[in-house]
This record gives structure tokens, sequence and C-alpha cells, in this order.
């Protein structure tokens, strides 16, 4: 009799390798390695059949209920088929991807596209453990059709949002850039707050502090203390809260020293008398934070580890995966009985009982339509382990990670932290007459209660934490005081500081804008886009993000509103709870508030025209050049400075005068005086002389493409100049004619080879080289060029022919043994950038793999999704038959001929078609290799909520 199995899909190798473990021999586990279907990404992603369709342009069709049409990833084709061939063998078949609505996605597709004849069943869990697991498999459940609709909005509103939108910003800015539902709003609040610096003014300010001792110096450091200035006579002298963002005192009552003022009272304050005027005591307590969930991670792990928020995520993915941690995409602060009981159990047995509250602490969820009913971020399993024994079994990052995750959670079951602040006045007469109040204030922690396992880290690396003691010796009021020195130092009051990423995902939560199981991809969007760089770890915008965030919020102001688009979220959570109808909500967005044939208007997150009247309308009156343009100032004779935005990047512009903008200059940095420093600033063309031969004049100038060597001047009519890139040894501001001349001499013949092929030294695009007919070979040094005999040509040409370019480089790293293939993983740099191999496959990284950072992990996964994708498929070469009738080749030299007379009247047709059915990608173009992809025109259809969704192409 044969055994019943079942089929066990989850998302990725890693989890499938972890959940195997814990089941037995009646289960097979595989993955889908991810999304195996989406809409399409580019024109030639569309099959044949739909190029003319009304999905051609959107890959949704908006006239029909926004049916998208799903494509399946050409690559993901062998693997699907892989799963289909072990469903054959199987009884049943549970989808086991993560329970979110992403999760419900990938679940759904696979539902579609295997067509399974089996009993299936949805098998969720928030931990791979083995319990968790045993539990998922006795308690299934249905698939969720409301994720799936709520998905499904999702993933159409972001097409539509994307593939209307984009192509305004390339008509307008430049092209291939992108707009996007949360990636334009995130760019935004950087371009505001880069605005806040521009428009801000500085202000200086004197303060003094004072060196005092008690008379007892019996005390710890000899009694003595620091306290700052605080009021003199009365009034309170101003500090840098005082002055709002133009430099200007906020109230007049104030004592607004200066340098000279505050030199003058230091010296009157030289030896004064002083004693303490009040002390002042207060005890207090503080509560700890929360559990983590997904927002708070990324920002926790931004700030004590320095972390990108893709590389918490990737971080956590992996601990997920390998049971060391629950679901990290949540937004819930709960943790399960067991994990408190397991929490509560290792704070009495490592810290003792007096750490422990009366009862668990409960944690309400402060954020709007909590996602998910997962756990909060917390180690796994009804017994937690220990970081020192995570730290043995995973990497670096991953060791870090969930050190700080075990901390948080068992910080949040411990009991309150207890002190006690103290606030002294400090009375000082200076010699002028004049009463000088100082203050100063301590912290003594009575009881630490959860700080001695956690402390919550900050944004500015620089600032106290207010749990830090500081100690301050007793005093009582009256006691006379020591005046042993002063010191007065000058302020200036600084700008808003820029976003990081920390602070930026809390920006996002606070605002209510995407989800945070999006942000990482959010923020590495609006990188690789160029709208924003780094400075350390600051976010930066670009002058094509002021471009693009000036036309939208000018043109397309709701888009980009943040309440419009937190209310899109909410509105999105209620078609997930089932309160809300996707069609219609697509309808009321797409065609406005009223569309036809759509009853009467119920409000919710519609545009008033509706987003494609809105783009129609708007791009007739859109000025390009007002909106690419950005005022500097005027220069010392009135010339109007102005950055622009043009299709090659930002520039300065005065009149006919034009200067490039370095890439690393932040916006706030360009002030006028920058500005005209950097037009009048020499250009490094310069003309060097004349050439003897043909008289022609040979500049040296600058070009997109570095430093350059031009005889004679280029013009209408004129022969196109000869030109030739300098040596490397060559420096642009000391190149002399010589040198120019030598440059522009090559190719240089240098001798004659066999069958009088003449032999040249020329410089080209991999370096020095020598040609010799179709032959060539590469020289070691550039001087060369110049130097090489016939003879020693002859010798290198009689060498044979090297076919690699170079010895092959040593790795950049070794990541040990493939547990597949058993041979050695190593990180090498190839030629469309690094990949990981095991010496018989190769894996490129992907965008968000940082080599720095790359683990063995992960190198396993890579590795394992590539050969699960099987191998490259190539271009079959076409046979030509040896043998063919003279019948046969009439009839194949008439089709031809009819080919071709077809093509040529049809030609201008196919141009405008291949313009219509651009489906996107980037650029409108039609990139990439024909789409050998099944698709399928779908009613429900879900894809991914990650922040690629507000991508284009």
């Amino acid at each position: 009799m044969a055994t019943a199995r079942s089929l066990v899909i989850v998302e990725s190798p890693a989890k499938a390798r972890t959940i195997a473990g814990f089941l037995g021999d009646g289960f097979v586990v595989e993955s889908s390695i991810g999304h195996i279907r989406d809409l399409p990404k580019r024109a030639s992603d569309i099959p044949a059949q739909y190029k003319k369709s009304s999905w051609a342009r959107l890959g949704v069709d908006v006239e029909n209920d926004f049916q998208p049409l799903y494509v399946v990833d050409p690559d993901k084709k062998s693997h699907i088929q892989k799963l289909k061939d072990l469903l054959k063998g199987a009884d049943e078949l549970f989808l086991a991807t993560d329970e979110d609505r992403e999760g419900e996605s990938i679940a759904w597709h696979l539902l579609e596209v295997l067509k399974p004849k089996v009993p299936v069943k949805r098998m969720v869990f928030h931990e791979i453990t083995r319990r968790a697991i045993e539990e998922a498999i006795e308690h299934p459940r249905e698939l969720d059709r409301r994720l799936v609709d709520a998905q499904e909005a999702r993933r159409i509103l972001d097409r539509l949002y994307g593939y209307e939108v984009s192509p305004v910003l390339w008509k307008k800015v430049m092209p291939k850039l992108s707009a996007g539902r949360v990636q334009s709003v995130a760019t935004r609040i950087i371009v505001a707050r880069e605005q806040e610096r521009m428009a801000f003014r500085s202000a200086q300010y004197w303060g003094i502090d004072g060196t005092f001792s008690t008379k007892a110096k019996s005390e710890p450091g000899g009694g003595k203390f620091e306290a700052s200035l605080l009021e003199v006579d009365g009034k309170r002298v101003v500090q840098g809260k005082d002055f709002d963002d133009q430099g200007k005192l906020k109230k007049e009552d104030l004592l607004l020293l200066n340098e000279a003022a505050a030199k003058g009272l230091l010296e009157a304050l030289e030896d004064a008398p002083a004693k303490v005027q009040s002390v002042e005591r207060k005890p207090n307590r503080r509560s700890p934070a929360a559990p983590f969930m997904t927002s708070t991670l990324q920002q926790e792990a931004g700030r004590k580890l320095r972390f990108t928020s893709a590389r918490t995520m990737r971080a956590a993915q992996r601990l997920y995966e390998n049971g060391f941690i629950t679901y990290m995409r949540t937004d819930s602060t709960t943790l399960s009985s067991a994990a408190i009981n397991s929490a509560r159990s290792q704070i009495e047995k490592m810290y003792g009982k007096d750490y422990l509250p009366s009862s668990p602490r409960v944690y309400k969820n402060k954020v709007k339509n909590a996602q998910e009913a997962h756990e909060a971020i917390r180690p796994a399993g009804d017994v937690f382990k220990l970081p020192e024994q995570v730290a043995r079994q995973v990497d670096s990052d991953e060791a870090k990670l969930y050190e700080l995750i075990w901390k948080r959670t068992i910080a949040s079951q411990m009991a309150d932290s207890r002190g006690e602040s103290i606030s002294v006045r400090i009375n000082a007469k200076a010699k002028d007459g004049r009463d000088a109040l100082f203050s100063v204030s301590g912290n003594t922690i009575i009881f630490p209660g959860f700080l001695r396992a956690y402390v919550e880290g900050s944004d500015d690396p620089a600032a106290e934490l207010g749990d830090k003691e500081k100690h301050l010796p007793t005093m009582k009021e009256g006691d006379g005081l020591d005046s042993l020195s002063f010191v007065t130092q000058g302020h200036e009051t600084q700008p808003p500081a820029r976003y990081t990423e920390a602070s930026l995902v809390r920006k996002l939560e606070e605002l209510g804008v995407g989800r945070p199981s999006t942000y990482a991809s959010i923020i590495s969007t609006i990188q690789a886009r160029g709208y924003v760089w780094k400075k350390g770890s600051a976010l930066v915008p670009s002058f094509t993000a002021f471009a693009v965030v000036g036309l939208l919020e000018q043109h397309f102001g709701d888009l980009v509103d943040y309440a419009f688009t937190a209310r899109m979220e909410d509105e999105l959570d209620s078609i997930a709870n089932g309160d809300e109808s996707a069609v219609p909500w697509l309808k009321r967005f797409y065609f406005g508030q009223k569309p036809e044939n759509d009853g009467p208007d119920d409000g919710g997150s519609g545009l008033d025209l509706g987003l494609r009247s809105l783009v129609a309308d708007q791009l007739g009156e859109i000025d390009a050049r007002a909106i690419n343009s950005l005022p500097i100032g005027k220069d010392e004779q009135g010339r109007e400075i102005v950055v622009r935005v043009g299709r090659y990047g930002a520039y300065l512009q005065r009149e006919d005068d034009r200067a490039s903008l370095p890439d690393d200059l932040a916006p706030d940095e360009l002030t006028l005086e920058k500005a005209t420093e950097l037009l009048n600033a020499p250009s490094g063309d310069r003309e060097l002389g004349n050439d003897p031969e043909t008289g022609l004049p040979v500049f040296v100038r600058s070009g997109r493409f570095g430093t350059y060597v031009q005889l004679g001047e280029a013009g209408e009519g004129k022969e196109k100049p000869k030109t030739g890139s300098i040596l490397k040894t060559m420096d642009p501001a000391t190149m002399t004619l010589a040198d120019a001349l030598k440059v522009l001499s090559l190719p240089r013949e240098v001798g004659v080879g066999p069958d009088d092929k003449v032999i040249t030294a020329q410089l080209g695009k991999f370096g020095p080289y020598l040609r010799m007919g179709t032959d060539s070979r590469s020289l070691e040094t550039e001087e060369q060029v110049f130097t090489v005999t016939q003879e020693e040509a002859l010798k290198i040409f009689a060498q044979p022919r090297q076919r690699g370019r170079r010895a092959a480089a040593p790795p950049l790293k070794e990541l040990g043994n493939d547990p597949v293939s058993g041979g050695a993983i190593t990180l090498r740099e190839g030629r469309f950038g690094p990949y990981v191999t095991d010496g018989e496959t190769n894996a490129s990284l992907r965008k968000d793999d940082d080599p720095n950072t790359i683990t063995a992990e992960r190198a396993h996964e890579l590795l394992a999704d590539r050969r699960a994708r099987g191998p490259s498929k190539k271009k079959a070469k076409k046979k030509t038959a040896k043998k063919a009738s003279k019948k046969t080749a009439s009839k194949k030299t008439a089709k031809k001929a009819s080919k071709k007379t077809a093509k040529k009247a049809s030609k201008k047709t196919a141009k405008k078609a291949s313009k219509k059915t651009a489906a996107g990608d980037g650029n409108g173009s039609e990139e990439g290799t024909k789409a050998n992809a099944s698709a399928k025109p779908v009613k429900k259809a879900p894809s991914s909520d990650s922040g690629s969704a507000d991508l284009v192409g």
C-alpha cells in the first residue's frame, strides 16, 4: 500500500530546509522562490495575443473592472514544472507562505498556476519551531479572500499610479525617472527637510560655565562639579532653543550675550563668592519600551547597530527562516502567554525576583489598523535561546540583531527603573554687583529595573540618554561654595537634522504612510532612482528630487499629500477587513469621485477628476523649464544664478555661463557664494598652441567621459576635429603642447608584419594595444604605445593569444563549502558585478546584497535559487538543409519575398503599435528578451506588497 504524501510549499529555500527538518518522510517541502508571476514589467513581457488588447499599456484592463494581466516569470517556468511534477505524486497540498497580504498573494498565485486536483490547505504560523509547524499542520485554514482582494487593490493601485504619473516625469524632467505612491511621498519628506535647512539662518550666542566645589573636600571627586549660567539679575540667558529658524529671538525679555558681554561678565565673576540657592529633588520612574515590531526594529537597529533598513530586514529574514525569531513583518506589540512565561522565567533566573513586576506587562498597539494578528518580533520557541547560543550558529549581523531582539523582549517584561533627579541653583555675586544664577542637574538610579537588560537608543548618537546617571556632591540650601573657574564659549544654532533611515522610518510611521514591511524597499528605491544619496548616515536629496517633488506638489498635490496617502492605506485596510470593495474603490481613484454608472458618491480617497483625467489635464500646463529651475540668487552684477536639472543631471547657469555641480555637493551647501565660485572657476578648457604641421589650434577640454585633447575647432560645415584621451600619467592642469601632440599622434604605425599587414599601436577602451589586421594584443603600459618597435611587436604577435583578458583575480571573500555541491563558495567580482560561485554554479548578488557583509547563509540561498531556475537558455542555431529541391527553394524564396513586402508595408503601423503597447520599463522602451511566459487575465489576483510596487519598469 502506497504511503500518503503531502506537498508543502513555502517561499524560500532556507525556510524550506528548516521546516523539512521538523516533518517526517510523509512530507515533501519545496519553495516557490518568492513570487511566481506578476504584472508585466515591460512591453516584451506581454504575450502576442494581448499586444493590441486593453491590457497592453498598463497591464490592467481599466475598462473591465480593473482586471490584471499576470505573466509568469520566464526564469520560474522550469521551477513551476518541478512543483507540478511534485504535486502529481502528492495526496494533499499545504500552502505555507507567510501569514500576511503578500504571503496570501503568493499562495493564491500558486493555487491558480498549479491548479491542484488534490485537497488544498492553508498552513500558517508565526515562528518556525517544531511545535509551531506541527500545530499549523493540525489546524490549517482556508485561503483568506479578503487579504487577496486587498493585495490585488494595492498592486493595481501602485501600477496605475506609477504608469500614469511616471511618463509625465520623463517628458518634463528627464527619462527613466519613476513616481510611486509611497516612494514619492518619502522623497517629498526628505526634500522638505532640505528646504528647511536651506531657509535656515543661524544665530550666535554666548554662555558661561562655572566650576564650583563644596567645602567638604571628602566628597567624591573632591566635591567639584560644573554648572551653566542660567540668569543674570533675574533675566534668563538666551539658549539655542530661544531662536526661530530665521535666527531671531522668539521672546524679547531675554538676555542675549555676545562675545564682549560674555567676557566682561567672566572677568567680573572671577573668585566670586557663591552659595547654594536651592536644591530640588524629585523621584522618577521609567517603564520599558514595548517589544519590537517591524518599524521599531528598523529604527533601533539603525541607531544602535548602524544597520540600514535593508540590512536589518535581511538579517531578520534569515533569523526567522532558520527558526530563531518570530515573523519579522508585523505591526503588533503583543506577546503570547508562552513568550511571556519564557521571558519572566529568564528574568527571574538571570536577575532575580526583584526584577519581575507583579503581573505580566500588556502593550497596546499604537499603530492605526495594525495589519496582522502576529505577535511582536521576539525570540522563537517556548524557551528563548540566549544570545551567546545563537551567535555560535549565525553570522555577525544575525548575532547582533538577535541579541537586540532578545534584550528588548526580556526588558519589556521587567520592572520599572526608579531613581531620583536633583536640580541645584547656585548664586554667584559678580564684582560689579550683578547676580549670576547657575544651574546643574543630576540623576541617581535607585533601582535599575529593565535598564539592567536594555537601554533604548537615540537618533542623536551624541545625545545623553535620560537614564544615564550623573552624581552631584551632597549639598543643601545655603551651603557656601568655592568658585574655582569660569569659561565662556560661543555657540551657533544648527539647522534641523537631515533624516537618517531610522528617523525617516519613524516619520513614515507617524504619518501612516506605507507599511513597515515596505520601508526598507522604499528607502532602497529612492536611492537607486537617484532621488536621494547618503552623506554618512544622513539622507540627502538630489536636485533631481527637488524638480520631481516640485512638479508633483504643483500639479498632483493630492498624490503626495501626507493625509491623502495615509487615508489610502486606511481604505486598503478596510478592503482587507471586508468593509470596502476593491473595484468601486479603484474606480473612484482612477475615474474620479462619480464615474459613470457607479452610483452615488460615497467618499473615500477618490480624486475629483480621477487619476487618468488629472494626468491628461495637467500635462499641457506644466512648464518644464520652470519646474527644472531652482533659483539661487543674483551675483554682484545682478545676474540671475539658477540650478537647472537637465537630461544628464543638474548644473549651474548664469546667462550663457554654465558649470557642473560636484556630485557630493548637498543642496543646502550651494550658497550664492559657492555658486558664484563654481561659475567663475576655470573650466579646464584651454588652448595649448598650434600644431606645427597643420597650423590648427590644439585644445585640452573636459568632457562627459573625462579630459581629452582636440585638434582644431568644431563647427557647422567643418570636418569633425581629431581628438584623443589623455594618458593616465598626464595632468590636465600642467599639460603642454608637446604632451597633446604626443596623444594626437596616435594611432602610431609601428611597422609591417606578415602578408604586408600594417602594425599599429593604439590606446583603446581597455588600455594600450597593438593591432595587425584583425588580430590584436594588449600592451603592458601606456608608454609602450610610443616606444614599442617592429621587432618587439612581431615577438608579441608570435606568442599564443590569451583568451582571457587577464589572469583570474583572487576571490573577494571565502564563504565556506556549499551544502549541496560541497564546493568551496567564493565571492568574486565579475563583468556584471559581484557574484558567488561554488565552482559549478554562479549566482549574481541582488540589488540589496552588500558584498562587504554577505554571509555564507545568504550565498547558499543565492546558489539554491540559481540552481532552481535551471540552466540558461541559449538561442538555437539555425540549421541550413544541405539538400533542398528546386520546388522547396522556390517556395522559400517566394515566402521570403512576401514577408519582406509585408514588413515594409506595415513598418509605420508596427512602430505605432510598439509605442502603444509599451507597458513601461522606466523610459517606454521594449528592452529585454521576448516574453516566453504564460499569461492570463484574472479578476482576483494579488501581488507584492513590497516597495517595488512603487517602481515603473
